[in-house]
């Protein structure tokens, strides 16, 4: 029987791997662990409403969103959503 990494159910497969150095506390390679997590994140984002819109800017634009969020305490992506709905709200 073949071993999958994803397999979390029969993790007595793994035990023969020793490595030195700390144990792990997550049985699988860090690549899918970041896989697991990123699907986790958009499981909760969808939960929550949220939606996910990607574009590309200017590295100089970018500073400058970079600067403002910064300057305000807040997040870029909050910064970019309070200025797109700021725009929404002055074109109606």
């Amino acid at each position: 029987m073949a071993k999958s990494e994803t397999d979390r159910t029969t993790i007595d497969l793994f035990e023969n791997e020793k490595r030195p150095g700390r144990p792990k506390t997550n049985p699988l390679p860090r690549e899918v662990q970041l896989k697991v997590n990123k699907r986790n994140q958009i499981k909760r984002d969808r939960a929550r409403g949220l939606k996910r819109v990607e574009f590309k800017v200017s590295s100089e634009l970018y500073d400058a969103l970079s600067d403002m969020a910064q300057a305000q305490n807040i997040s870029r992506s909050a910064l970019i959503e309070t200025i797109l709905q700021e725009k929404l709200a002055n074109n109606r």
